[in-house]
């Protein structure tokens, strides 16, 4: 038996999305997640199109929360007829969120309030101290400011402090965070991945949150990921976060 399944992109965050219900999913994640052995990509989305109840697994299997990846839920909603409004509704793992789509390969995601866990910390890693903010933005995140991200030693520094002991058990994603003329410039080292992603929706929440919580920079704002540009702004009490979503392919899987 076979299994359809499509490849999305996200800002550059890649899913493998299935039309669920489903068991196993975190197994499954890790199989089609796979770069060399299955599809690949940052993690596996499994979305109930007439309950639009969306699931969220990273490559490791782990469950979590992904506002790229609603982004990218609604784009394909949409472009399968499930969609009839602008506005819609998905239920996922932290409530039910509103997303905006804002043209074909484009939607903005309500992202779930941004709470300040811990700060000031002051974290060894990579043979430097790195002043953190820690982060609840839909995942833990732990926010550091950089004079310059392209000199950041990211996937290093990343590793280590994603499994600080400070961060708690489960760790952290780890944001490097440059404030520049033209927006924030952000990379992130995503857990459950384990290594640097082109870009982390709960991440550029929580570095947007700690620039207007510490006077860095004001909303609305320009979030320079990897390999594209995203909107945060808050509209009636929400932080909406808006960039590219698209269907890259489709095809099947053995069951």
């Amino acid at each position: 038996m076979t299994r359809r399944f499509w490849k999305l992109s996200g800002a550059g965050n890649d899913f493998v999305l299935l039309e669920g219900p489903l068991r196993a999913g975190g197994a499954l994640a890790r199989r089609l997640c796979d770069r060399r052995n299955g599809i690949g990509a940052d993690g596996l989305l499994v979305l109930e199109p007439r309950s639009r109840r969306l699931s969220y697994f990273n490559a490791d299997g782990s469950r979590a929360f992904c506002g790229n990846g609603c982004r990218c839920a609604a784009v394909w909603l949409a472009r399968r007829g499930y969609a009839r409004t602008k506005t819609l509704e998905l239920l996922t793992d932290r409530g039910r969120l509103s997303v905006r789509l804002l043209g074909a390969r484009k939607a903005a995601v309500a992202m779930p309030r941004p709470r300040l866990l811990r700060a000031p910390l002051l974290l060894s890693a990579a043979g430097r101290r790195w002043p953190i903010s820690l982060w609840d933005s839909g995942a833990p995140h732990a926010v550091a400011r950089v004079a310059d991200v392209e000199k950041a030693p990211v996937e290093e520094a990343g590793c280590a402090l994603r499994l600080h002991r400070a961060l708690g058990r489960a760790g952290a994603n780890v944001d490097f965070v440059q404030v520049a003329s033209n927006g924030l410039l952000v990379r992130t080292y995503e857990r459950g991945v384990e290594a640097e992603t082109p870009a982390c929706g709960t991440g550029l929440l929580a570095a947007g949150a700690a620039a207007e919580a510490f006077g860095w920079a004001h909303l609305p704002l320009r979030l320079i990921a990897r390999t594209s540009v995203l909107r945060l702004w808050r509209e009636e009490g929400r932080l909406w976060l808006a960039g590219p979503a698209k269907i890259v392919f489709t095809g099947e899987i053995a069951s």
